[in-house]
């Protein structure tokens, strides 16, 4: 089933045939009023240079005026000749046929009976096309009317394609598809809605994260911010380097600069509940702070720092280089990747 696009929107135009399948396009004056288009001309003549294939009314009243419409048309400085649309009537019937038999092709559209079907297919249309949503609006089975204009052409062996049209969301697509019509022309909403399905988004997530768990490191995700303290500073300098680094967490480091403990936001409000304000000025080794926190190397996997995370059950891991501490890699910035369980949330 060739896919068309039913659109006038020239940004939309774009973005549909950027898929670069889609075979056609097909138009109609009614879309152009709503665009606010009034030099149809003009949008005809952009229109042929930017798809494959494009659909554009012949209105008339009579044969004659139809026919005279198409030509007025062909005589514009068009990229490629268009498919004509015209509405089913005697005079439509007529005019398919006598601008078939000049070598043109012919959308006969408007179509809701099998009997308006069957002329447009003797008068040579190379599509025919109902109207899907305009007749289920009225309750009538259209899909059944796609069915039967199918087996018609092939039973008797017309040249003509069934047009699924008046496409209202993404069921009428598949819908198309299990009639065995041959062109199926959507709006763009449509077209861009075509590959969803929730649980494709679930399993390409599941996917990301287990490929991000696998191969990237803890140094790829740690941020810039390395704060670190002495055990011998006081509790105000440890609390300055935790809000100027945003994290909830200082690392301390003995003379070496290894790391020796951990002093955390958590700690803090512990000790200030407990002792009060009189604690500001005291050193962390009077206070008391967590001797050997959880650590990671820098080069080691994600994957092994989730499972730190859960076994340990602490909001941060100070990452090291050998026994030096590089930076901290807190646990929310695992969960914005979505690589840790709404339960560390």
């Amino acid at each position: 089933m060739e896919l068309y696009l039913d659109s006038v929107d020239f940004k939309e135009i774009e973005a549909a045939f950027d898929f670069g399948f889609v075979k056609g396009l097909t138009t109609t004056p009614t879309f152009m009023h709503r665009h606010g288009i009034t030099d149809i001309d003009g949008a005809i003549v952009k229109l042929s240079g930017m798809v494959p294939e494009l659909q554009v009314e012949a209105l008339g009243d009579s044969v004659d005026s139809i026919l005279s419409e198409a030509e007025r048309i062909l005589s514009l400085p068009l990229k490629s000749e268009p498919v004509f649309k015209v509405p089913i009537s005697n005079a439509g019937v007529k005019a398919c046929k006598r601008l078939t038999d000049r070598g043109h092709r012919v959308n006969v559209h408007l179509i809701y009976t099998l009997n308006q079907a069957y002329m447009a297919m003797e008068a040579g249309a190379a599509f025919v096309c109902p109207l899907a949503g305009r007749l289920q609006d009225q309750g009538h089975d259209a899909i059944k009317l796609f069915e039967q204009c199918v087996d018609v052409i092939e039973v008797h062996g017309y040249d003509a394609k069934v047009m699924f049209s008046s496409v209202r969301h993404a069921e009428h697509v598949r819908q198309a598809l299990l009639a065995g019509v041959h062109v199926c022309t959507v709006p763009y909403i449509v077209m861009q809605h075509l590959c969803d399905n929730s649980l494709t988004e679930l399993g390409t997530a599941q996917f990301r994260e287990h490929t991000q768990l696998m191969t990237l490191k803890v140094r790829d995700l740690i941020r810039a911010e390395n704060p670190v303290c002495a055990a011998t500073e006081t509790l105000t300098a440890a609390m300055v380097r935790m809000t100027e680094s945003r994290l909830g967490t200082v690392t301390l480091v003995d003379g070496s600069g290894a790391v020796h403990g951990v002093f955390t936001d958590g700690d803090l409000r512990r000790r200030l509940q407990q002792d009060g304000r009189g604690i500001l000025d005291k050193t962390l080794e009077e206070i008391g702070y967590t001797k050997n926190p959880v650590t990671i190397g820098q080069e080691s996997l994600l994957n092994e720092a989730v499972k730190l995370f859960k076994e340990f059950q602490v909001d941060s891991i100070v990452v090291v280089d050998g026994d030096k501490p590089v930076g901290v890699l807190d646990v929310q910035d695992i969960v914005r990747l979505g690589l840790l369980g709404p339960q560390r949330i």
